[in-house]
């Protein structure tokens, strides 16, 4: 039976070092350290086995269209061989299509298995995140740098600040007034959360609210404390998360794009296998003959030959069907579309995601460092007006710690008045923060809302004038410096050198509030306090109005303080009191260590008198703003038809506040039933949470934790719906892996986050996902486009083929050239329709339903068409070599070549038994002549020049109904050509190189064609011109009966 996890913070550090069997002062034993090893294992994240490298390379086979081409290869491969062995010659031409297929397959699989590598590395980046070593008292000793991996359950550390935390640690003594552990990457809280030493009575709670345990991969930022190990490796926190990501990554479902090509690649086969057995069938009477006596059939005669020669067309069938260059086009738009959203700020490191950000139909945000800048900014500050029932407010632009980033609305203020010179300096002074540039951001060092404070304190400016221009000066300077790292606070430390810190008051919990003792110029002493708004006014017994005349706090006057500082926090805004004392009594001339009062200062408890009879000044709010332009962006999946939800681990009000400013809320609007926490959500029944799921509009869950996060996206998956999730922490990693497509930060997104999602945003902005779901669309359309090119070009080929067995003349073209033209000449202009220009209401439409039909009844039908006019027209040129003499006026017997009637042609095979029949040697273009020894050869060495024609004409035909593919409805004149000017030089590209194979002698040797002459030339155009005609009478049709389907439905 498992034993049950003991819950550590339950209890208190009495009984915790009772279930450890530690005392504080010793640590544990060395002996106790082996025998715990043995049942706990070592400190660090396990290496999940990944997937073998065969293991890997055999799934990428593992698809219907390469299980098809690989048949066909082997089928290739052995018929080749066959041949070589009947005519005793190499016949290195046999084996080029086995090996063009065969060198594809390995190309793709590459491709996929790169792809699959990346997924593993989410895991690696946890590490990353573990600490190496820690000061940890074993048999009474502090052993300074223990490497992490050796800590047991039990055993006791010290942290201090800046240590990363090696361990699940229970606090047991803080050291300091103050503990804060910035633990934002594994909660998603804004700010460093406070801890403590009591016991949290709930038994079933989450992380946030367990503040007396400290987390592994979380980082001290201010304070020191002793801890004692309670969870370590795979058990902590972090050890639960990378389980999770793993889980994840099991459950990766098929992109919406792979579940269509696997469908359709199911169809393909199907109708291929019939298509080659119907083909074999229809020939049966050439290799298999017999007699009828009594009724019954005998004298069976089966020629081996002749069989292996129809399975061969069945086989070239097979070819001609499989559209070998759609893995490699699809492969190349989707890396053109990685480009174009590289150029975009949305960095793509899974290519299929491209294609799936196009049929989104839900993003789930994160809130903090997505739709918010994940940096504290003063945004308002009351003070008092000129008389104590009067307030002023004023309101502060700029989203970030750039001091340079806004300013303060309608401030004349530049003159402050001695009421606002107060606010100044005790923003300046009581704070331990600073501000430095990592190059593209502002980052805070110390606490998110000091730093803000300061930021705040540099937009008001300093009362000096002198001292102004000398600092507006050196502020332009700055702009010239080469180290532009580190950011020169001005006006922050005039004020620390005007007024002198010679004492701190640390913060604590009880009086949730710091002081400051400084030095003024003119030698007295003054204290100076920032805190909670509601405990500094306990505390405080004056006010200082504008004029800096101070008065007693009188009940009117607290209320107006009250009401204003409820409005303030409706807002989500974490507001901090200011106030100040002149009178310190027996501090009033405090300077140093050695004097007499400096006993008070080291007992914490005497702090709440010394911060007592305070003379209230102001209230600043500070909040981390949400990014300006994630207003429009929202606007835009509303018209777009894509839900977003908001999914933090901050609180629900700070989370409700940011919604309605974003407008995913209207304002006024009743949230319930649209914003939950996540306990709560998980609290209700299944078919209540899918019902919430349902509804339109925007949703928000908050306090929400990784597994939270991951439950939610596999509920909406469930649901049909395709999920981005976007994140930036550790406690988004599960998640961003499980959704459809996972978006991870680039300049605040943890590694972890970043290795397992599929896009990172470089800007950290969820507008960026916008732009990069219309680009998903975009694709998707083009892709359908040279999806159905390639198809109608393949039907064309099936028909000609289908049509050259069932008539029985010679097969007018090989499989060679077959796949020729699938690869080399269909290539070029399937990839330039991937270039096609986006549709103006792209992002008007709803997302497509991930189960739509690549190719619906209608567009088959239309495909069917075509395919039959490119079948019979590359047929019908092959018959008319061998029978007529001229066509539409241009003479085909010029070369000398003999005539044949259409029914010695069907009955090419038994020639031998013709009496008579002889064949005229004839010339090709560039003076080379065909002869015969044997005139029956007329019929397959002879076919040269025939097939040479029905192979430009199926090339031709191709080039032009790449120009039907622009649109799949609109005709020509309305999109015409050079709207994409990539397919015209595609389509030049792809008549090149079949000019290439026609005129190099080897190649033509290769290909079994010859060069053709200019009449031939304008043959080949005549008879491929009119695919265009006929596809433009179909997109008519098609356009009536939409618009017909439309009336009837008004």
């Amino acid at each position: 039976m498992e034993e049950k996890p003991f819950s550590a913070w339950l209890w208190s550090v009495e009984q915790c070092l009772k279930e450890y069997k530690v005392k504080l002062d010793k640590g544990l034993s060395t002996y106790e350290v082996e025998k715990r090893r043995e049942r706990y294992g070592w400190n660090e994240l396990q290496k999940e086995k990944g997937k073998p490298l065969w293991r890997l390379v055999l799934e990428q086979f593992d698809d219907m269209l390469v299980k098809i081409l690989l048949l066909a290869a082997f089928i290739s491969f052995a018929l080749a061989y066959l041949q070589g062995n009947e005519s005793d010659e190499s016949g290195f031409e046999s084996y080029v299509e086995p090996l063009v297929i065969v060198l594809i397959l390995i190309l793709n699989a590459i491709v996929g298995v790169w792809q699959e590598g990346n997924a593993e590395k989410a895991l690696e980046a946890l590490k990353e995140m573990q600490c190496d070593s820690g000061k940890v008292l074993r048999d009474g000793y502090l052993v300074p740098d223990l490497p992490a991996r050796e800590l047991v359950p039990g055993d006791v550390v010290e942290l201090r600040v800046g240590d990363k935390v090696p361990a699940d640690m229970r606090v047991a003594v803080l050291k300091t007034s103050t503990l804060r552990v910035e633990q934002s990457s594994l909660t998603g809280e804004a700010m460093p959360v406070m801890k403590g030493t009591n016991p949290v009575f709930l038994d079933d709670c989450e992380l946030q609210a367990k503040e007396n345990m400290v987390f592994a991969g979380t980082t001290v930022v201010n304070g020191s404390c002793i801890g004692i190990v309670v969870d370590i490796g795979m058990c902590t926190e972090i050890g639960k998360i990378q389980t999770q990501i793993h889980e994840a990554s099991m459950e990766e479902s098929e992109t919406p794009l792979k579940k269509k090509l696997d469908e359709f690649g199911n169809r393909l086969t199907t109708a291929i296998g019939l298509v080659c057995l119907v083909v074999w069938a229809i020939n049966y009477k050439y290799f298999l003959k017999w007699e009828v006596v009594n009724g019954w059939p005998t004298n069976f005669e089966f020629s081996f030959d002749k069989c292996t020669y129809y399975f061969k067309i069945a086989i070239a069938l097979a070819v001609a069907a499989i559209p070998e260059g759609l893995p490699a086009v699809i492969t190349t738009c989707l890396a053109l579309g990685t480009r174009k959203m590289a150029q975009k700020n949305a960095i793509v490191r899974k290519l299929p995601s491209v294609e799936t950000l196009g049929c989104t139909t839900v993003i789930c945000s994160d809130k903090t460092g997505t739709l918010t800048t994940n940096q504290m900014a003063v945004t308002e500050f009351f003070t008092l007006g000129g008389k104590t029932t009067a307030s002023r407010i004023f309101r502060v632009e700029g989203t970030t710690y750039d001091p340079k980033d806004g300013g303060i609305v309608d401030w004349n203020c530049y003159n402050m008045d001695v009421n606002l010179q107060a606010i100044a300096e005790i923003c300046a002074v009581c704070n331990d923060a600073g501000v430095f540039c990592d190059g593209r951001l502002f980052r805070a060092t110390g606490l998110p809302t000091e730093a803000a404070l300061k930021v705040l304190v540099e937009k008001m400016g300093v009362p000096d004038n002198e001292i102004k221009d000398k600092i507006r000066y050196s502020k332009l300077m700055s702009n010239y410096l080469i180290d532009r790292n580190t950011v020169k606070l001005s006006c922050c430390e005039w004020w620390t050198k005007r007024s002198k810190k010679v004492a701190t008051l640390e913060f604590d919990r009880v009086r949730k509030s710091m002081g400051v003792i400084v030095r003024k110029p003119n030698g007295s002493n003054r204290l100076l306090v920032k805190g909670a708004v509601e405990s500094l006014l306990e505390r405080s017994s004056y006010v200082q109005l504008a004029d800096g005349s101070i008065l007693p706090i009188d009940e009117q006057c607290r209320k107006l303080l009250l009401l204003r500082l409820l409005d303030m926090s409706s807002k989500g805004l974490r507001c901090l009191g200011l106030a100040y004392k002149d009178d310190l009594g027996e501090f009033s001339d405090y300077y140093t260590e050695n004097h007499p009062a400096h006993k008070k200062l080291l007992d914490p408890s005497t702090y709440s008198s010394i911060e007592s009879g305070l003379v209230f000044v102001g209230v600043v709010g500070i909040r981390d703003p949400p990014r300006e332009e994630v207003h429009n962006a929202i606007e835009d999946c509303r018209g777009a038809g894509i839900k977003v939800m908001v999914i933090t681990g901050d609180n629900k009000s700070t989370a409700e506040a940011i919604c309605q400013e974003i407008r995913l809320f209207t304002e006024g609007e009743d949230v319930r039933g649209r914003s939950f926490t996540g306990k709560e959500f998980m609290a209700l029944s299944r078919s209540q949470q899918i019902d919430i799921l349902s509804k339109p509009g925007g949703k928000v869950f908050s306090r929400a934790e990784p597994k939270h996060k991951q439950d939610i996206v596999r509920m909406l998956k469930d649901m049909g719906e395709v999920v981005a999730m976007t994140g930036d922490g550790v406690n988004d990693a599960p998640a961003l892996k499980l959704a459809d497509i996972g978006i991870a930060m680039g300049i605040t997104g943890t590694e972890v986050a970043k290795e397992a999602s599929d896009m990172v945003l470089a800007d950290d902005n969820f507008s960026t996902i916008v732009s990069a779901v219309a680009e998903g669309r975009s694709i998707y359309n083009n892709m359908k486009a040279f999806i159905r090119y390639m198809i109608s070009s393949n039907v064309g080929e099936v028909i000609s083929i289908f049509l050259t067995a069932a008539l029985g003349i010679p097969e007018c073209m090989i499989p060679v050239q077959l796949l020729w033209v699938n690869l080399v000449t269909d290539g070029p202009p399937a990839t330039a329709l991937g270039f096609n220009p986006a549709d103006v209401d792209i992002m008007k439409k709803p997302p497509r339903k991930s189960n739509d039909a690549l190719i619906n009844s209608w567009i088959l039908f239309r495909y069917m068409v075509i395919g039959s006019y490119v079948g019979i027209a590359t047929v019908g040129v092959f018959i008319l070599w061998y029978t007529q003499a001229s066509f539409l006026g241009i003479n085909l017997v010029g070369d000398g070549h003999t005539l044949v009637g259409l029914s010695q042609l069907r009955n090419w095979g038994e020639c031998s038994s013709w009496s008579n029949f002889t064949a005229s040697p004839f010339t090709v273009n560039g003076g080379r002549t065909i002869t015969f020894s044997n005139p029956c050869d007329y019929f397959s060495v002879g076919k040269v020049k025939a097939m040479t024609l029905s192979l430009s004409v199926l090339v031709a035909i191709e080039m032009f109904n790449s120009l039907n593919a622009l649109s799949e409805d609109n005709s020509l004149i309305r999109m015409p050509p050079w709207r994409n000017p990539w397919l015209l030089v595609a389509m030049t590209v792809s008549l090149g190189l079949h000019c290439l194979i026609l005129y190099v002698p080897f190649l033509a040797n290769v290909f079994g064609v010859v060069p053709l002459s200019l009449n031939e030339w304008i043959l080949v155009v005549l008879v491929s011109a009119p695919v265009v005609l006929l596809d433009e009478v179909l997109k008519f049709v098609g356009r009536r009966r939409r618009l017909l389907t439309k009336v009837k439905k008004a």
